[in-house]
């Protein structure tokens, strides 16, 4: 059921408007069709009484000789009147309501002399009550027609020289529930509703999306600037503390960068000096590991400032062709004597920090150069990302050790040598770039040997 229901935001506080929408056009056809009902009903006594009593009156007070042509011309498919020397049976029961309230409709509109001994009742039927007579004409009005259900209405008088006047008449007991009028006019309010709904509830969640856009660009770019704090209250108490969130976020940012760069460059004074005490040293074993051990520390100070400048430095984001960067990457290392090479690949644009994309690429081909003798590269694109694959020929890593490489200054026990060295911040500082690209950088053990690793890119 929940697959069933919209994921967006505007989708579910639409589909709440229509569920309103609904019950609300549900209530009023229900109020609607008894209302109409109850109005056919009144509508329809009210006219069979006004028209029996008419001609109750010109019967009574036609010559004799004229009533029976008289009575001839009044019956009709609505209508059925006659002369009776006694009156019809009418049941003696306890009238029902309707009964009364019919009678006294007819009372009202006859004379005293006639309203004396009027006789009504009113019973269900299941057919129309004229049913033996010819198509109902128009002259039964608009309220007879469509009507889905009947009561058979008779009334019985005496007139002036005692003969009986009988009246058969059909009063509808329901209306048609529905009419095409109504339908449209609930459509069209409908359509009107779905479609000010849809605006609204887009204009009003539209700064939704400008945060989201703001949370997706800052996780590019630490120094974007703040979003505009517009729209209803909630929403700009939410832009407000999305921008206080991102101030203080770059401020940390700012302060850790500046606190690495002031450390690193304070770290440099004590490894010079210990540097030139180390030369002055008588030559020997010992004197070299300290010049091995200063060297090392010296690079990794050296790597830190420069990603400490980096961090420091906003790079513009434009659009570049990954296949070429990492082609000029390989080609650059080749020519520096390098086994490094790249299978022929088809141009993949692709929006980045081009700078920070170069170094991450050129960490992962210098440690597969270093610790797997070679590396070879494959671009490959789809449409929701891309990879670029850096296989080497080294011994790979211990699986228990993949996920601790990415560590800053953490290096697994072979790259411990004077041969290799490294500062462990060369893939720490590429995953991190591949972060901020919405990507990441995942390693694996080939089954052939040698290490793969895999720079996945968003697009």
């Amino acid at each position: 059921m929940r697959r069933l229901l919209p994921r967006t935001l505007v989708g579910q506080v639409i589909l709440i408007l229509l569920s309103g929408l609904l019950v609300s056009h549900l209530v009023a056809s229900w109020i609607y069709t008894s209302d109409r009902e109850q109005a056919v009903r009144a509508i329809g006594g009210y006219v069979a009484t006004q028209r029996i009593a008419n001609l109750a009156r010109l019967i009574d007070e036609a010559p004799v000789d004229w009533r029976d042509r008289i009575v001839a011309a009044a019956n009709d498919p609505s209508l059925r009147v006659s002369l009776v020397a006694q009156p019809p049976a009418i049941e003696a029961d306890e009238p029902a309501p309707a009964d009364v309230a019919v009678r006294g409709y007819l009372a009202e509109q006859l004379p005293d002399s006639l309203a004396a001994h009027l006789q009504v009742e009113v019973a269900a039927a299941s057919a129309h009550p004229m049913a033996g007579f010819r198509h109902p004409s128009p002259r039964m009005g608009p309220w007879m027609h469509g009507a889905s259900r009947w009561r058979g209405l008779r009334a019985v008088m005496q007139l002036s020289d005692g003969q009986w006047l009988s009246f058969v008449a059909a009063l509808p007991a329901s209306g048609p529930s529905s009419s095409w009028q109504f339908g449209a006019a609930m459509f069209i309010m409908s359509v009107i509703v779905v479609l000010t709904s849809i605006w609204a509830v887009r204009r009003v969640t539209a700064p939704l999306g400008t945060v989201v856009r703001a949370a997706e660009r800052f996780g590019r770019d630490v120094k974007a600037p703040p979003i505009a704090e517009a729209g209803s209250r909630e929403m700009r108490q939410a832009a407000h503390a999305f921008n206080e969130m991102q101030a203080r976020l770059q401020g940390l940012l700012e302060n850790r960068t500046r606190m690495l760069a002031a450390l690193s460059h304070d770290l440099r004074t004590p490894l010079t000096l210990l540097r030139l005490r180390a030369e002055c040293l008588t030559e020997g074993e010992e004197r070299e590991r300290m010049l091995a051990n200063i060297g090392e520390l010296d690079a990794m100070v050296e790597t830190t400032l420069q990603f400490a400048r980096d961090e420091a430095v906003a790079e513009t984001w434009r659009r570049t062709d990954v296949a070429a960067l990492v082609t000029s990457i390989v080609d650059d290392m080749a020519d520096a004597g390098l086994n490094v090479t790249i299978d022929a690949t088809e141009p993949v644009i692709l929006e980045c920090q081009s700078g920070a994309l170069r170094r991450a690429v050129t960490n992962l081909l210098d440690n597969a150069v270093k610790y797997g003798d070679a590396a070879h590269v494959q671009v490959l694109s789809s449409p929701t990302d891309i990879r670029i694959v850096v296989d080497d020929e080294g011994p790979g890593i211990e699986a228990a050790e993949i996920g601790k490489v990415f560590e800053p200054f953490y290096r697994v026990e072979q790259s411990r040598s004077r041969d290799t060295g490294g500062t462990g911040l060369g893939l720490a500082i590429a995953q991190s770039i591949a972060q901020a690209h919405q990507g990441q950088i995942m390693l694996a053990n080939r089954p052939e040997g040698g290490l793969r690793a895999i720079l996945s890119l968003h697009r």
